[in-house]
This record gives structure tokens, C-alpha cells and sequence, in this order.
């Protein structure tokens, strides 16, 4: 019995046609006989054949190969965002590439080189991802981008970008309902273009109101950096009311808050996050977020996969609406 993958040249043997016949037979639209086909079929069911994708791929235009260049996997929007995408992109019959921006940050020349090589059907860039390299080399070779909360840059690429202006605005006016009037903003020190935006808004509804901000930017997007600042910032006590620019942040300090610093949330004090992520809604959270849904990300990926349009020809911009979601760290839910 043959050792190894069963190959194209196996099948032709078997079936006694040519190792080009076999090729044809399993490329769409490629033109073979019933009879050479069928007998074709029968070898390679006989013999277990699979094709061989990404030999195919690399002999042709593009592959089935969707690349996703990712940072901070460990975040749980993150997570769920490359849940969907994989899990739409194998519906299609396509294949989720990802690559760990995060680990490749000090050889983003090979990241940048496997992004190419395997002559991807386009790179998803997530929010987060930080080397401009990468979007740079890929407009370069005419490889369609597809940007995820990166903000306005050159070139042709499509942009999908969460509606943070909004989401700033609504987490402003539910915390004036609350009659707060010392908030501190709590945001991570990357510097990413979404959680600015947010904070911006944010800040500026709170200046028409006037309203004291404290501002803090440092540490990771986790869950630490939250903890942190809870126990830096809640010194001060006439801070009555916090926004993070992500649900990790809002849930460190919530929890420092109330069970590590005695803080009585929502009657004294008020919490809203960004992003909606699944422990939010735990019984032993409930955080007061901003929602930006996956599932319309995930659409507006489909539709930019799904434009047959030329790179040549301009690019395709989704804004993803977004929705306060009240629970029990705004004062409305005080039991």
C-alpha cells in the first residue's frame, strides 16, 4: 500500500488517463469527457484522493486563501470577530490564513513575505494589527485589503469601520443621565484608532456639558490595565463615573471597583465599556456597553469578498451601526 498523500500522478495511473485529465477533472469550468471524467472519480474515490488546494492555488491566479492579520488574540472581540470570519469564509469554500501581527513584530519582513507567497484571494487587516508594512507591500502587489478600524489611509483598500463617533456620544449622554460630573476615560496605551475615536467623542459632549475628565492611556487592552486603573484613579473621590474605550478595561475596573475598593455601582458610581463582548452580560457583571456587532462585520467582510470590481477601480466603505446596551452599571438599573 502507498505511504503518504495520494497524489494527482496516483489517480491518473488508476484510472488510466493522463495526469492533465485528472487536473481538468477537478478544476471548475475545465473541460473533460463524461466517460474520462467518471472514471476519473471512481479512481480517486477508490484511492481516498483529495485535492490538493493549495498546490492548485499557488498554480493559478489566487488561492482559496483569505489572509487575516490579527493582534491581541486573547481579546474576546478579537476572538469572536475570527470565530465569524473563519466560519463564513469556509461556507464559502475559502480558507482563513491567520497571521499573529503581534508575534511577527520584530520580522514583519516575513510576515509580509507569507502574506504574498501564498497569493492570498485578499488580507483582512483587524484593528489592532499595527505594521504598515504590510498594507503598504500589499497595494503595491495588487492584493485586495480589507481594513478593520484602521481609520483613513491611502490606496485602494476597503474600509469597514465601527460608527465610534456615535458609540462616544450615546456612552456621553446615557453618563449625563446619571448626572456624573467627574468621569474618568480609561483607554489602552497602543494608541489604536478606534479607541480614540471613541474617547474623542466621548469628550466632547462631556466638554459641552462641563463636565470634568481624567484621562488615562497605558498598559494593554486587558483586564489588568482596568484593574490598575481603578486603583490609581478611584483615589480621587469625587470621580464618579468611568467609560473605557473596551469592555476588558471596563470590566478590570468594575470589579476592582466594587469588590476590592467597596465602591457601590450603579448608585455612586457609573460604568459603561465599548464592544459588547459575551461576559458582559454575566449575572456578576452586567457592564453597560456599546454594542458593534460582529455579525454586521462579518457581512460587510462578505460584500468586499463578493465585489468583483478591479483594485483600479476605488474601494468599498461599510460604517457598522452601533447600540447603547443598558444593564446594571448605569444608574436606570439600580435595583
Amino acid at each position: 500500500m502507498k505511504s503518504g498523500f495520494i497524489t494527482a500522478a496516483d489517480v491518473a495511473r488508476e484510472a488510466g488517463v493522463s495526469r492533465s485529465a485528472v487536473s481538468r477533472t477537478f478544476t471548475p469550468g475545465a473541460s473533460v469527457s463524461k466517460d474520462v471524467r467518471e472514471r476519473i472519480l471512481r479512481a480517486a474515490e477508490k484511492l481516498g484522493y483529495r485535492v490538493n488546494r493549495l498546490a492548485q492555488g499557488l498554480q493559478m491566479a489566487q488561492s482559496n486563501l483569505v489572509g487575516v492579520v490579527a493582534a491581541n488574540l486573547t481579546s474576546p472581540f478579537n476572538t469572536a470577530l475570527l470565530d465569524g470570519i473563519s466560519a463564513a469564509l469556509f461556507k464559502r469554500g475559502l480558507q482563513c490564513m491567520l497571521l499573529n501581527a503581534e508575534a511577527a513584530r520584530d520580522d514583519i519582513g516575513n510576515l509580509v513575505n507569507q502574506v504574498l507567497e501564498y497569493r492570498v484571494r485578499a488580507v483582512i487587516i483587524l484593528s489592532g494589527a499595527p505594521p504598515e508594512e504590510i498594507i503598504e507591500a500589499c497595494l503595491r502587489n495588487d492584493v485586495r485589503l480589507i481594513l478593520i478600524n484602521r481609520g483613513t489611509l491611502p490606496g485602494n483598500a476597503d474600509k469597514i469601520d465601527t460608527d465610534d463617533l456615535t458609540g462616544g456620544r450615546l456612552a456621553a449622554e446615557r453618563m449625563l443621565q446619571d448626572g456624573r460630573r467627574h468621569v474618568a476615560i480609561m483607554r489602552s496605551g497602543n494608541g489604536s484608532v478606534s479607541q480614540k475615536r471613541r474617547v474623542e467623542s466621548f469628550v466632547t459632549r462631556m466638554n459641552q456639558a462641563d463636565v470634568k475628565i481624567t484621562d488615562w492611556m497605558r498598559g494593554p487592552n486587558s483586564f489588568e490595565t482596568g484593574c490598575e486603573a481603578a486603583r490609581i484613579l478611584l483615589a480621587d473621590k469625587s470621580i464618579d463615573g468611568a467609560f473605557c474605550a473596551t469592555d476588558l478595561i471596563a470590566l478590570g475596573f468594575l470589579n476592582t471597583a466594587r469588590f476590592e475598593l467597596g465602591i457601590q455601582v450603579p448608585r455612586d458610581f457609573s460604568i459603561i465599556g465599548f464592544d459588547n463582548i459575551p461576559e458582559t452580560e454575566w449575572p456578576s457583571h452586567r457592564l453597560t456597553t456599546v454594542s458593534h456587532p460582529v455579525k454586521a462585520f462579518i457581512e460587510a467582510i462578505l460584500n468586499c469578498l463578493d465585489d468583483d470590481r478591479q483594485l483600479s477601480e476605488g474601494a468599498l466603505n461599510f460604517t457598522i451601526p452601533v447600540e447603547l446596551i443598558e444593564r446594571g452599571t448605569t444608574a436606570a438599573h439600580d435595583a
